[in-house]
């Protein structure tokens, strides 16, 4: 793997450390509801659907 795709998943797995954090993820804990689901539910299952799609897309270029 080159060293910039490297770069690249690290600088992902940071940006997850910190938007899994408990006061930015507490930032989404209130009483609103989405489609009948809690806000905060939403807010972790969104950023974990994006992760994987990032992920995909550097891995995907890895391999070009």
């Amino acid at each position: 793997m080159k060293k910039r795709h490297e770069q690249k998943l690290i600088i992902l797995s940071l940006g997850l450390m910190i938007a899994f954090s408990i006061p930015i993820s507490l930032l989404f804990n209130s009483e609103k509801e989405v489609f009948g689901y809690p806000m905060i539910l939403i807010y972790l299952f969104v950023v974990w659907m994006i992760s994987i799609l990032i992920s995909f897309v550097i891995i995907k270029k890895h391999d070009e």
